[in-house]
């Protein structure tokens, strides 16, 4: 396939990488001056989307994405697919998909889980939104950059999974940290707390596969004074996504907005920012009840 590729950082850059290793013929562009192995740099997305069969965008937000939409919509061929990788708003993922229906073109939204360990190795969840025959086009792709793609509904439908799993895992982060914290409080020891709560019901993938706790559970990045596997700034940007899109849907989520209003003052206010976002637990750790 001839695959066009614009956005290859610290996501993108990999995610191209494996492809072109799969033996697809893949044109890149980015703004900042980078070099992929096995993929041929163009000087401008245009000049990378033309021709292609597909392209994949990884882009920083929508505002972002709709701007290159514009500009590589017109240069694409009637019947190729777009396929958005980024984590963006719904709204402007429904909007960059109207647009290239309008066009012929074939679009799915599809954000990514598993960070930029998973980009490297090719293991990415890929939660997609669009019609089956776009889905269709972009899966082949999806079993070279991922382990697992899901074909979760009409345009948009990728995002709002998206923001959806990750509200619930910064609010259980929250949760996850607090417990500790007050554990550590009540004097019980935290290899004991695991023990507890990792086979009863306050069992959670931020307990068991990610505890924030160091020392305890499976390796972390807790066991590595907290640099980012996943960033406090990059939870805070998702936990604002899923409340834009709460607004939009006029739907109540009262601990999806605590949960953004914390990491909010974590990141902007305290240390949080270039920390992982499980390095909540030392944040309350300081703090007392007042």
């Amino acid at each position: 396939m001839k695959i066009g590729f614009i956005g290859l950082g610290n996501m993108g850059g990999p995610m191209a990488a494996n492809l072109a290793k799969a033996g697809h013929n893949v044109t890149g562009f980015d703004m900042a001056d980078v070099s992929i192995e096995g993929v041929t740099m163009a000087d401008s997305g245009v000049a990378a989307a033309t021709g292609a069969d597909v392209v994949i965008t990884m882009l920083p937000n929508g505002q972002i994405l709709r701007a290159v939409a514009d500009e590589i919509i017109p240069a694409m061929t009637a019947g190729a697919a777009l396929v958005d990788c980024s984590t963006v708003d719904v709204d402007s993922a429904r909007a960059v998909a109207d647009q290239a229906t309008a066009a012929g073109l074939l679009p799915v939204d599809a954000p990514v889980s598993g960070g930029i360990g998973g980009a490297a190795g090719g293991t990415l969840t890929f939660m997609a939104g669009g019609s089956a025959d776009a889905f269709a086009k972009a899966d082949p792709l999806f079993d070279i950059m991922g382990q697992k793609a899901v074909h979760c509904g009409d345009a948009g439908a990728g995002q709002a999974a998206k923001i959806c799993n990750n509200m619930i895992l910064g609010v259980t982060m929250i949760a996850t940290c607090e417990a500790f914290s007050l554990a550590d409080k009540l004097g019980l020891d935290r290899q004991k707390m695991f023990d507890v709560v990792s086979t009863s019901s306050g069992y959670s993938w931020t307990m068991n596969a990610y505890c924030p706790a160091p020392g305890v559970g499976p390796q972390s990045p807790a066991d590595n004074d907290y640099q980012p596997g996943f960033a406090s700034e990059l939870m805070l940007k998702d936990l604002r996504l899923s409340q834009q899109a709460a607004d939009s849907a006029d739907a109540d989520t009262p601990m999806g907005q605590v949960a953004t209003a914390l990491y909010e003052q974590f990141v902007e206010n305290e240390d949080g920012l270039g920390t992982d976002f499980s390095a909540m637990l030392p944040r309350f750790e300081k703090l007392g009840r007042g």
